[in-house]
């Protein structure tokens, strides 16, 4: 057993000991805190909250006189993947090819596909985080993509997913693939082709967009798609199956939540299985049938809730379920488990944020809801933009900030506040689908054609 006798009697010793241990928490190294700070590992960073704490973030950038930009690196072909970020070096995925890639960003009710019958490099890189230099890229599949894109999609949409030692890419049809932090190939794997497109649309091939999941040594996959719907979970060091558990639902381009508070489970939006399912086995915990029917959003968990949206058709709820939650779960007023619904307010495309006691959820065409998250009272309904312009870009939050870009790379900045405001609006002067990545106070955008590093130059 430890001694501490010593350190009593070195009153200055202990009081700095104990100011330590009291602001890193119990079990947690110095280091380890650091790197919790500084990395965002996934989708919309540890656990998809889109937040990063610790830092303080710019305001106000200018793209034209360099204004907070610290750096711009060209990024080859055509991805909607978000960035990772691992210590020193940013992970990102992309198709190239030799042809401009079409794309067509806005507010339109058509849901056409786009045609490519030739080759793409459906690539990864990794890119020095303080420089923007390019560090490695590898190839994973070179070929004719197996299925067609929407023409507001990539065929690179899944963002990767790294845990400090592996890094993991998907590009659906493509494959999965893991390599080290090097560039080195650890292993692939094919889970065949995803027809994903709209239910009632069969002829119409949109692409798939989930992303992958580590945690604890395993990846989670949501893989929703016409001809086949399952979540599955691998073993991280060698791909093998841990078990998979069939879906009855239509095509999702959601990617799931690992929760770690209380009983452990993974969340998933859906239309027909919306959901929680124990990490061990898969086994369904609790579900909610209906609600949009083209689901895109991630789930979110805070106060001991749930929350969890979509937005197409005749319906666009915002679900807020306790995380004990078990069985069928009711929407009609009665179930114990349900803590609040909004039927109508929804959102399409954007991935929610929760930030301290306030929840925002944004529509694809700009309008932004703030809640009080663990009542569901809304506090304000207001427009960013002048709803010209589409949002699919998740928003991501610091320092007291939320960031909402838009589909041609208007940047909003408002506080996290109850109050309506409009901190600053900035340009990103190029197409910006992805949601940004954000470590150590600067923000990484990833544009059509680059990735921009946005921080205090001072």
């Amino acid at each position: 057993m430890w001694n501490f006798d010593f350190l009593r009697r070195q009153p200055l010793v202990f009081s700095l000991l104990a100011t330590v241990l009291l602001l890193v928490g119990p079990g947690t190294s110095v280091r380890a805190k650091e790197k919790s700070d500084e990395n965002w590992p996934s989708f919309r960073g540890h656990h998809a909250t889109g937040i990063a704490k610790g830092h303080e973030t710019v305001t106000e950038w200018n793209i034209e006189d360099g204004t907070n930009i610290l750096w711009k690196q060209p990024i080859p072909g055509l991805g909607h993947s978000s960035p990772v970020i691992w210590g020193d070096k940013i992970f990102l995925t992309t198709a190239v090819t030799e042809e401009d890639p079409y794309l067509k960003v806005g507010l339109y009710g058509a849901s056409p596909e786009h045609i490519e019958n030739y080759d793409h490099e459906f690539k990864v890189y990794c890119l020095d985080r303080n420089t923007g230099e390019m560090i490695w890229e590898q190839l994973c599949h070179r070929g004719v993509p197996k299925v067609k894109r929407h023409i507001k999609a990539s065929h690179a949409n899944s963002t990767p997913a790294t845990d400090g030692t592996r890094l993991i890419t998907f590009f659906g049809s493509e494959g999965l693939y893991c390599h080290d932090l090097e560039g080195k190939l650890l292993w692939k794997k094919d889970l065949g082709v995803f027809d994903s497109g709209p239910f009632n649309a069969k002829d119409l091939q949109w692409s798939f967009a989930s992303s992958p999941i580590l945690h604890d040594g395993k990846i989670f996959l949501q893989c929703d798609a016409r001809n086949q719907a399952f979540l599955l979970a691998l073993d991280a060091s060698t791909g093998k199956e841990i078990w998979k558990t069939a879906r009855n639902d239509v095509p999702t381009w959601s990617t799931p939540t690992i929760v770690t508070e209380g009983q452990p489970q993974i969340l998933v939006n859906g239309f027909k299985h919306i959901g929680g399912y124990d990490i061990k086995t898969g086994k369904e915990l609790w579900m909610i049938t209906g609600g949009g029917d083209v689901p895109v959003p991630t789930p979110v968990f805070a106060h001991g809730m749930a929350f969890i949206t979509n937005a197409h058709g005749s319906m666009a709820p915002m679900y807020a379920v306790k995380l004990g939650a078990s069985g069928t779960i009711s929407t009609d007023g009665d179930s114990d488990d349900l803590a609040w619904l909004d039927r109508r307010s929804g959102a399409y495309m954007q991935t929610p944020l929760v930030y301290g006691d306030l929840l925002f959820s944004c529509s694809d065409g700009g309008i932004l809801k703030c809640y009080e998250a663990r009542t569901g009272e809304r506090l304000y309904r207001k427009r960013l933009g002048r709803g010209k312009s589409g949002f699919s870009a998740s928003p991501v939050a610091a320092d007291g900030k939320l960031y909402f870009t838009s589909e041609v790379g208007e940047t909003y900045v408002i506080p996290a506040d109850p109050e309506w405001d409009i901190l600053a609006r900035n340009e990103l002067d190029e197409v910006c689908m992805a949601t940004p990545a954000i470590s150590s106070g600067i923000l990484y955008f990833r544009t059509q054609g680059h990735l921009i590093a946005v921080g205090s130059k001072n």
